[in-house]
């Protein structure tokens, strides 16, 4: 599958991902609700989410493997239900992927977050480019670490991070075996 391509729904799914547009604006920040940055160091300013938005908007325009962010839309209604991706990083001297998402309030429990995870799993393997997909919930995010551990992330232990830089923020770091690569 072209990796550019929305992610349609398997039969058992109730989303699909699409990947992120010049439109989605609005979505970034309905999805910067305080309940949604709790664990990321509170919303961010206008100036900010527009900054994120252009980062987004470039990043689902590459096409070098570099990532793809995606809207998460349900399957059945065509609704927007938050926000997902993933994107390079280096860890532990180590090319690999991260992956983040954000379920709209309304849409928390029905197991959204699991299925575009899954979901973004499959657009980065696509990639045949890095071994690994990494996830870094606070310890304190008990929803966003059972996501982890449902879409199948192996649970490597706890480090330290900043984000937003100069917030200290204690998180875990789930690991996800993508397979073999084209390196």
């Amino acid at each position: 599958m072209d990796s550019a391509a929305s992610s349609p729904a398997s039969p058992a799914s109730p989303v699909r991902i699409d990947p992120w547009s010049d439109d989605d604006l609005e979505l970034l920040r309905r999805a910067n609700a305080p309940e949604l940055m709790d664990h990321l160091g509170g919303p961010e300013s206008e100036e900010q989410l527009l900054g994120r938005h252009g980062r987004y908007v470039a990043l689902s325009a590459d096409r070098t493997g570099k990532g793809r962010m995606f809207r998460i839309i349900l399957a059945d209604s065509g609704e927007a239900a938050g926000t997902i991706g993933f994107w390079e990083r280096t860890w532990q001297g180590q090319e690999v992927y991260e992956t983040g998402w954000a379920v709209l309030p309304g849409f928390q429990g029905l197991g959204i977050a699991t299925a575009a995870t899954r979901a973004v799993a499959e657009q980065a393997r696509a990639e045949h480019k890095h071994r690994y997909l990494h996830a870094y919930p606070s310890v304190e995010n008990g929803a966003s670490n059972a996501v982890c551990r449902k879409a199948g992330f192996v649970l490597l232990g706890t480090c330290d991070f900043e984000y937003p830089p100069g917030t200290p923020l204690l998180t875990n770091d789930w690991r996800l075996d993508l397979g073999p690569t084209d390196e």
